[in-house]
């Protein structure tokens, strides 16, 4: 490696990037970058939002804890991320006003169209769309649609129309590092299966680049650079396994056993995917459906399928296997805030400029109810760390949350759908 002449004099553009044979790369908010901003000095850091939507809901008694405000005890999911307590807003009692139809109001989800499974209902613009529209001209990406498995997504265009969803990381990492030709992705992933790492093609320019930085910029960067190979590693795995033959065996065939996906471990692969977009701002905007496998997760104690046991019909075997799940659901949502709060961005953590929602349409699989929505909130400049227990019977308007979430980002709005005021007690 040649040896550096540090100049700590340098500005940089926030749209500095590192090109390579076929690659170009975004990198982080460094505090180099500040005196590009001087006609944003007086402004505030730009807002983002991250939705993270389930198909199957979460069992509200282990969720939502029995005690309202800031002194609650945490439940049973809820232990798990007290080190973060003062991070996220727990809200119970909360439900989209007219909307019913049990799955198929996971078009709803975020748009909070009224919805029924008897009628056909027009669907509207959802909320990451509706921030995407305004604010989205900011970032090479106007907003990410995500999924882990299939096209199916609660984003909507302003007409009604769902945005399918990307499901492949390997396909987003080359949509946010490598240029837009088939035959340019098609040659980094086979750099990826040699073990060849987009940092070996940018390696030149990164290092220029590292040579005029500071110590603090430098170390931010060497972080980043390190989790970008670890990205690689584990992208690179995913497929090698996915090529392999399966084994045989002569042992009779389990519950599901078809199903070769590892939910929990796709939901943080995808989540660390969120993080570096975000890191990068290649965009601000994000939905990442998580939906709900038919299949057996790997997890220990758990024997049947994860849909299967979302309707548990009150078998006592059957929910503690799901709690088993969504602990883990839970926890990996948990260990993204976690992330985010590590990541700088705009001389601060990147959790305090990105508010992150886990929501799904269903409060209660079993029955297909609607209502009783399972909601956490995390990051931006929201005032947390407390639960909002609203009326588990008469059940509080969730379009008020998001609502909230418009107006936190910036824009003007008095209403989303069928909001009847910003949410109560989210400061």
């Amino acid at each position: 490696m040649k040896p550096c002449n540090i100049n700590t004099g340098r500005h940089l553009s926030r749209r500095t990037v590192l090109r390579g044979a076929g690659v170009s790369m975004a990198v982080p908010w460094l505090s180099a970058m500040l005196p590009a901003h001087a006609a944003e000095k007086n402004s505030t850091p730009p807002q983002r939002f991250v939705a993270i939507t389930l198909g199957l809901g979460l069992l509200g008694d282990n969720l939502a804890p029995k005690d309202a405000g800031a002194d609650y005890q945490p439940s049973r999911y809820l232990n798990q991320l007290q080190d973060i307590r003062s991070k996220f807003t727990v809200v119970s009692g909360a439900s989209h006003p007219d909307v019913s139809g049990g799955h198929r109001a996971e078009a709803s989800l975020l748009t909070a169209a009224p919805m029924s499974g008897a009628a056909q209902n027009r669907n509207t613009i959802s909320l990451d769309q509706l921030l995407a529209k305004h604010l989205g001209d900011k970032t090479r990406f106007p907003s990410l649609v995500l999924g882990l498995a299939g096209s199916n997504s609660p984003s909507y265009t302003a007409n009604g129309s769902m945005i399918p969803a990307e499901d492949s990381p390997s396909r987003l990492f080359s949509k946010l590092f490598t240029k837009d030709t088939d035959d340019q992705i098609k040659q980094q992933i086979a750099r990826a299966r040699e073990g060849r790492s987009i940092m070996d093609l940018v390696a030149e320019d990164a290092q220029q680049l590292q040579c005029e930085l500071g110590i603090g910029d430098r170390d931010r960067l060497d972080a980043y650079f390190t989790s970008v190979r670890e990205l690689e590693r584990r992208l690179a795995e995913s497929e090698a396994w996915a090529n392999r033959p399966k084994p045989q065996t002569t042992t009779p065939r389990p519950i599901d056993i078809g199903n070769p996906n590892d939910f929990i471990g796709r939901q943080r692969l995808m989540s660390d995917m969120v993080r570096l977009a975000l890191e990068t701002d290649s965009t601000r905007f994000v939905t990442l459906h998580l939906g709900g496998s038919g299949g057996v997760l790997p997890i220990p104690g758990v024997e049947e399928g994860y849909h299967s046991l979302s309707h548990h019909g009150m078998d006592s075997s059957k929910l503690e296997q799901l709690a088993l799940i969504e602990t883990e659901i839970v926890g990996a949502w948990g260990d993204f805030v976690r992330s985010l709060q590590q990541t700088h961005a705009e001389q601060n953590s990147l959790l305090n400029n990105t508010t992150v929602l886990l929501t799904s349409n269903l409060g209660n699989a079993s029955s297909h109810d609607n209502r009783n929505m399972p909601v956490l909130l995390a990051g931006g400049t929201f005032q947390h760390g407390r639960h909002l227990a609203f009326d588990r019977q008469k059940n509080y308007p969730l379009p008020n949350l998001y609502l909230s979430v418009l107006q936190h980002c910036g824009l003007a709005f008095d209403h989303f759908a069928t909001s009847t005021s910003t949410m109560d007690g989210l400061v």
